[in-house]
């Protein structure tokens, strides 16, 4: 593919990527001592028009989450907008993990039981947009109506219109005498998958970074499912319909692995895929497999996205900027959830994810 389709694609993201928050205003952010300060701090940043539109109905801590929200929607349009057009379905596919995301958390919340206030700020969609996050399926007047349904079964039946519904009208009968949602989040992150592997194939050359990428994420998945499974003893076959295939490590070696006798052990043995020993010491001290999302996160920007900027005239450096805007949207909610709950700066620090 030539790269000169690239060249405005990478000007026009370089030039927007000096509005990403520098590592000074991070540390400040680090400092503030609650979140109503860091929205102050955040008004004077490419965050501050988002702030503004949603303080006329939202208080923080809800008003962060939903401009940070909102804000990625915006920052997703722009790198969808200046993708060339090979590039585009390539965007688009990945841009999808948003729909799921949706679907996942009003799923989730109608099988839990709460109201339509306490789940709206945590949609990643935007009436300013009227199509989701830009690259998805699902237009936010629908999203709307979706999470007012009355249950799990009416919001699939809703999502029939859509390539999801179908998917997680194959799991209704087994939720339906379970309540688990696991088999139905597994059968959409594998169409994901999927989807975006399949749009990458075409690509030749510095691109194989991304699909090996990919990968690398759907080996995070699985793995972070079966330490959940491993944690709370729940039995192989139950865990299995929460493993996706397509990752790097396969299946029929993860679920071997499972068999061993705790979430210990079980590090252990994907430690020639993931070396986590700096997760093991935060999990002793904390019994929290937050650590080794954290190491996990932390290997797979360390070894592909970091590598991504290098790749300047290709596909690689809009992704390279929307990981960066997905990154720095979770340091921000990391360093709020660290506020509200007293968490100790270092901690907090430690949790965050930083582009070299």
């Amino acid at each position: 593919m030539p790269t000169s389709q690239y060249s405005s694609s990478f000007g026009r993201l370089q030039a927007l990527s000096v509005n990403f928050l520098s590592p000074a205003l991070m540390q400040d952010l680090l400092k503030v001592k609650d979140v109503l300060e860091m929205v102050k701090m955040l008004q004077g940043t490419w965050y501050g028009e988002e702030i503004e539109k949603a303080a006329s109905i939202y208080q923080p801590p809800d008003l962060l989450e939903v401009a940070l929200n909102r804000h990625l929607v915006k920052v997703n349009k722009i790198a969808l907008e200046a993708s060339p057009f090979n590039g585009k379905n390539a965007v688009r596919a990945y841009l999808l993990k948003w729909d799921i995301y949706n679907i996942e958390l009003i799923l989730s919340s109608k099988n839990m039981g709460r109201t339509i206030t306490e789940t709206e700020p945590f949609l990643v969609s935007s009436r300013n947009f009227p199509a989701g996050i830009s690259a998805g399926n699902i237009p936010h007047d629908e999203i709307k109506i979706i999470l007012s349904q009355s249950g799990v079964e009416a919001a699939v039946n809703h999502l029939l219109k859509y390539s999801y519904g179908t998917i997680l009208l194959q799991y209704i009968d087994a939720y339906q005498k379970t309540s688990d949602l696991g088999p139905m989040v597994a059968g959409l992150q594998a169409y994901y998958y999927q989807t975006l592997i399949e749009s990458l194939r075409f690509f030749q050359g510095d691109e194989g970074i991304i699909r090996e990428m990919f990968r690398t994420e759907i080996d995070k998945k699985n793995i972070l499912n079966l330490l959940k499974g491993k944690e709370t003893n729940a039995d192989k076959s139950i865990v299995g319909k929460h493993v996706v295939g397509g990752g790097g490590i396969p299946v029929s070696e993860l679920m071997d692995m499972y068999g061993v006798n705790n979430v210990l052990e079980f590090v252990n043995r994907i430690e020639n895929y993931f070396p986590l020993g700096e997760a093991v010491v935060q999990y002793r001290n904390t019994s929290s497999l937050v650590d080794f999302e954290i190491g996990l996160d932390k290997f797979i920007n360390n070894k592909f996205v970091n590598k991504l900027k290098n790749i300047a005239l290709s596909i690689g450096s809009i992704f390279y900027f929307i990981i960066t805007a997905e990154h720095e949207r979770e340091n921000i909610r990391r360093i709020a959830y660290g506020k509200r709950y007293n968490i100790s700066t270092d901690r907090i620090a430690s949790m965050m994810m930083i582009n070299e």
